[in-house]
């Protein structure tokens, strides 16, 4: 690439106008983005997030952290209400104290509460158990698309939906550098995916769980000119480690 011309009354430009071709002409003769990264692509089986991995609330829902349930111990208001799973898996109750509940169906945690009850305080207690909100139902969406943030789940969701839920890639995007993290066997995980041969149909949209991290690569070549041209920062890529 010629050389950008100096800022020399012999040769001179146009301050910020010259600055803004030379990094348009760097941008133009870089590679294209390409894929990349220390992890695996072309993944078949990504794998299952540890359980609960199941987003729609049916009979055999499991609960998660952060749910929120409306627990109703029928004539004892002082009992009843909403109460929210903390990120350790417990509701903290009034005389029962801590009462785990993650991992249980709302049928198991009623019983769980009937007997609790009945062993201290109450006789033959009738206790109703049922899920408000899905807290733990949700995907998070970092990196380089228009609207980063946490996204309810509501059922069967993949990689291309998540995205979209994030209102798609920004202008510093990179397609072929997508990573999902997951929690399997106790441990984080991830894999690699390439959005453009995805949308082309010639691999398979991967489904994302409850808890999955989507994070999407951001070229620096675009965001460096995007940040002259704008003149104005632009928010750095999440970049966790070994991605």
């Amino acid at each position: 690439m010629t050389p950008c011309p100096s800022n020399t009354p012999a040769n001179p430009v146009c301050g910020l106008a010259g600055l803004l071709l030379c990094l348009a002409a760097l941008t133009l003769s870089a590679c294209a983005a390409t894929r990349g990264g220390s992890l695996p692509y072309g993944v078949q089986e990504f794998g299952q997030p540890d359980a609960p991995s199941d987003t729609a609330l049916e009979a055999d829902y499991r609960i998660a952290p952060l749910d929120k349930l409306a627990i109703n111990i029928f004539q004892v208001d002082d009992l009843s209400g909403e109460y929210q799973v903390d990120l350790t898996g417990h509701i903290a109750m009034p005389l029962l104290g801590n009462v785990p509940a993650v991992d249980q169906t709302p049928a198991a945690l009623q019983q769980q509460l009937q007997r609790r009850l009945t062993a201290t305080y109450l006789k033959n207690p009738s206790v109703t158990v049922g899920v408000v909100e899905a807290g733990g139902s949700k995907v998070t969406v970092e990196g380089a698309v228009r609207y980063p943030g946490v996204f309810p789940l509501y059922g069967r969701t993949t990689l291309i939906q998540a995205i979209a839920m994030a209102r798609g890639l920004n202008e510093t995007a990179n397609a072929k550098r997508v990573a999902i993290f997951r929690q399997i066997d106790g441990q984080r995980m991830g894999a690699a995916f390439d959005l453009t041969t995805i949308r082309a149909g010639e691999e398979a949209d991967p489904p994302v769980y409850r808890g999955d991290i989507v994070v999407v690569d951001g070229s620096k070549a675009k965001q460096s000119f995007l940040d002259v041209v704008r003149s104005m920062p632009i928010l750095s890529v999440f970049a966790p480690v070994a991605y």
